[in-house]
């Protein structure tokens, strides 16, 4: 995680801002080990049950963000 946000929970914030700018400048800022912990964490929040309506919608719309980065990082 680099200097840019101070903390997790910062990052998990811009993440699941739902504003796809956000999302993908936090997404990038991360390294490459970060990047695929986020990717599988957002999946299992958008797939998975027992999560709240409105994290799942988050994550949704997060990796939808994040889907032209996804293939190439």
């Amino acid at each position: 995680m680099t200097d840019s946000f101070n903390s997790l929970e910062d990052v998990w914030d811009g993440l699941l801002s739902r504003r796809p700018d956000e999302v993908r400048l936090v997404f990038l800022a991360l390294d490459e080990d970060e990047r695929t912990a986020v990717i599988l964490h957002l999946q299992r929040m958008a797939n998975e049950t027992g999560w709240h309506p409105e994290q799942r919608l988050s994550a949704q719309i997060a990796l939808k963000a994040l889907e032209g980065l996804i293939s190439t990082n």
